[in-house]
Order: structure tokens, then C-alpha cells, then sequence
């Protein structure tokens, strides 16, 4: 049982002076990440589209919402274990992609997935790793074997890349792929613009395109319009190896791949028709990412889609945009029983996964929380899981609910 597990190995620790290493409170743990992080990896991690009032949203919607427990249920701390895509979960919840995450730690998503396979959960690989996905299903692999992995997609303009990061995915045991449909383009973001900072200019975050076939292989083709510049970094002299071990070992075809993903990773006019061709091409699980309109998920699943996933990345997209909580029941609705719906942004703690299940979601995913963990490395990714679950198990027990699949909105006096 997490709940008591947790508690007690840390009131245990208590008794030998020895607080957490890694904050239990959430706005604890964020002030502790922010110490560590240079200006940049804050603005970029912790930041939001214009004023951020998407990210408030996100969480004013857990607030709104409240618990209406019911007491002298007689029944033990319930299970977490369910099963998605064919396989058994330890929980509904999993770590949602977020890149660049060399920004908060060297080992980035090597930890981050490490952490995850150790509790049962699955990891979704970004589209944007530090690391390639081959190296961090390796990772996962070492820790559990079979472990729980997701690759996330994002739809460049070069389709012979969306090929091949799909058939890589598919060779590396990835159990599904995650394809996110808000992110066309980077939303406006202040607080990276005020420092003039983004990562992929750097060579940072581009791992899967720096060893990618098909990527490399497009370099020495010409790039419409300006090419953007780009300066030697310490992070493209990292790049290296990878580079040379494919055969395109200097610096200046560092520089070449760093412009060309600029030129090709932005794709405004993605639609449907995008989303029915990657269908269309693996067999993997399909799930949409990026959705908040009840319309837009009735025709993901109309094209096919195996689960939509309800998000607004976290509030760095589009300010002013509906939280992702609020726009949950309604989605829920449009699909009825067809898919699973998954859900982020906003999720700080285990009560809130507990919200979101009871909206219908049937897994939950945690950002930024688990990226402030990572500034203490995979113990820290680690002790935010377990703190989430322990949180979690003990939120269901005491509202009253004997299994996951007493669920349901009555919880939250919406019966």
C-alpha cells in the first residue's frame, strides 16, 4: 500500500532528524527546484504562453472542484493497478512528455524514465528528449524489463522524419505514440523571449533528430526561405559522438542539423489528414494529443485514434485557454466508452489525480511537478511519484472509495 509506506518510512526517518531530501509540498518542491536552475531552465520549464493565465486556469480548476467524502465504507486502502493498451499499469497515472530536460538535470529523460519504470508507470518519451529514445527505452529496460513507455510525436514538415522516428519507436518497444496537435508552433512565451533563450538553437532537446537516418540524410538538401543562425554551443559540442558515430561527425553539420530542425519542426498547417496518414502508418496505439473541444475528439475517433488526451500543455501555448480540467467531462462525454481519455496540466498532487479520475479520465499525467523533481535527479523524480501515489491511494480511501471503479463525478457532488 503507498500510502502507508510512504508516510512512515518518512516519519521514521523523522525520528532520526532526517527530513526529505526531495520537498513533500508541492510549492515547497518548486521553490527548491528554482534555487537550482539557472535563469534560462526556469523560464523554459516553469513558464507559460503571454500573461500565463492558462497555467492559473489550470489550477483555479482544481480548486473549484471538492471532494464530498463518504464515511463507514468498511473497505480497505483501494488497489491503483489498471489496465490500458493491453497492459497492466500500477496506476493511473504516468510521466507526460516534457522536453529539454537537460535543463533541470544532465541524465534529462535517462533518470526521469528510470524513475518511472522503477514504480510501474509508464514514461512518455518527448518528441524533444535529450537523449534518443532508443537510449531511454535501454534505460527503462535495465530497471524493468517490459517497462511501460510512450513515444510523443511531433509532426515535422519532412514526413520521410515521421517515418522514421515511428518505425524507430516501434523497433525500441514503445507501446504507443503520443502525436500532440497543439504545438504547430511555439505559443508566445515571455519569459523565454525576455532572455532571448531557446534551447534548440543550442542543440539541446534534439536527440532523436541527431540520430535519426532520415534526418541526417536531409542535411545536405536546401532550406527554403532564411536560415536561421546559429552559434556553436556547448550542447551541439555534446552532440558530437552521435553525430560522428552516423557519419556526420563536425561541427558545422551540427550547426546544418540545428538549422534544418528549426526550418522543419514548426508545421501550422497540420490537420486531419496529417493525423489520418500517421494512423495509417504504425500499428502502434494512436493517441491524440493537445485536445480541449468535445468535436475535435468525436473525429479523433472517428480517424481512429486508439485514446485522446485531454491538455493545454501546461498552459504554454495559448493564453486564455479553457483549463484542461474544465474541459475533461466534456470530452468525456463525446467519446463515451469508444477510447480511453487521458488527461494533464495542472496535476500538483495526488487529490488532483483523484479529480481528474473522477471526471473520467482513466490515466493522469504529471509535468512540470516531476520536472522540478528531476533537479534532484532521478531520487527526486522518484519521491514525487511516491509522494503522488501515496497522496493518491490515500485521497480514494478516505472519500470513501473501495476500488477505481467507484469513480465517478458523484464524488465531487456532481451527482
Amino acid at each position: 500500500m503507498w500510502g502507508r509506506r510512504v508516510q512512515q518510512a518518512i516519519y521514521l526517518e523523522g525520528l532520526l532528524g532526517r527530513k526529505p531530501k526531495v520537498p513533500v509540498h508541492p510549492e515547497a518542491l518548486e521553490k527548491a527546484a528554482r534555487r537550482r536552475a539557472s535563469p534560462e531552465a526556469w523560464a523554459y520549464l516553469a513558464g507559460g504562453a503571454g500573461l500565463e493565465r492558462t497555467m492559473a486556469a489550470n489550477l483555479e480548476a482544481f480548486r473549484r472542484y471538492a471532494f464530498r467524502p463518504r464515511m463507514l465504507r468498511g473497505a480497505p486502502p483501494p488497489a491503483l493497478e489498471v489496465e490500458l493498451f493491453g497492459r497492466r499499469w500500477a496506476a493511473p497515472l504516468f510521466l507526460a512528455p516534457i522536453g529539454v530536460l537537460e535543463l533541470a538535470h544532465r541524465a534529462g529523460d535517462l533518470a526521469a524514465a528510470r524513475a518511472a519504470a522503477q514504480r510501474g508507470v509508464p514514461f512518455m518519451v518527448s518528441n524533444q528528449s535529450s537523449h534518443p529514445m532508443e537510449a531511454i527505452a535501454e534505460a527503462m529496460e535495465g530497471v524493468r524489463p517490459g517497462a511501460l513507455r510512450f513515444f510523443q510525436l511531433y509532426h515535422s514538415t519532412d514526413f520521410r522524419v515521421v517515418r522514421s522516428f515511428l518505425r524507430r519507436a516501434e523497433a525500441a518497444g514503445y507501446m504507443g505514440v503520443v502525436l500532440t496537435v497543439d504545438t504547430v508552433q511555439l505559443g508566445w512565451r515571455p519569459r523565454d523571449l525576455d532572455l532571448g533563450h531557446l534551447p534548440f538553437l543550442k542543440g539541446q532537446g534534439l536527440a532523436q533528430y541527431l540520430t535519426d537516418p532520415a534526418f541526417l540524410a536531409s542535411l545536405g538538401e536546401p532550406l527554403e526561405g532564411p536560415s536561421p543562425r546559429v552559434r556553436p554551443s556547448l550542447a551541439l559540442l555534446r552532440a558530437l559522438p552521435a553525430l560522428r558515430r552516423a557519419g556526420k561527425g563536425s561541427l558545422a553539420q551540427a550547426l546544418k542539423a540545428v538549422r534544418r530542425f528549426v526550418a522543419t519542426y514548426s508545421f501550422p498547417e497540420l490537420s486531419w489528414e496529417e493525423v489520418r496518414r500517421v494512423r495509417e502508418e504504425t500499428a502502434l496505439p494512436l493517441i491524440l494529443k493537445g485536445l480541449l473541444h468535445p468535436e475535435d475528439a468525436k473525429r479523433a475517433v472517428e480517424i481512429g485514434v486508439d485514446a485522446v488526451y485531454v491538455s493545454n500543455h501546461g498552459g504554454r501555448q495559448v493564453d486564455g485557454a479553457m483549463a484542461a480540467l474544465d474541459a475533461l467531462p466534456g470530452v468525456v462525454r463525446a467519446v463515451g466508452d469508444k477510447v480511453p481519455v487521458l488527461m494533464d496540466s495542472g496535476v500538483r498532487n495526488g487529490a488532483d489525480v483523484a479529480k481528474a479520475l473522477a471526471l473520467g479520465a482513466k490515466a493522469v499525467g504529471l509535468g512540470r511537478l516531476y520536472a522540478y523533481g528531476l533537479f534532484f535527479g532521478e531520487e527526486g523524480v522518484g519521491a514525487v511519484l511516491d509522494y503522488v501515489l501515496a497522496e493518491l491511494e490515500l485521497t480514494l480511501a478516505l472519500v470513501g472509495v473501495g476500488g477505481l471503479g467507484e469513480l465517478g463525478p458523484h464524488l465531487l457532488g456532481l451527482d
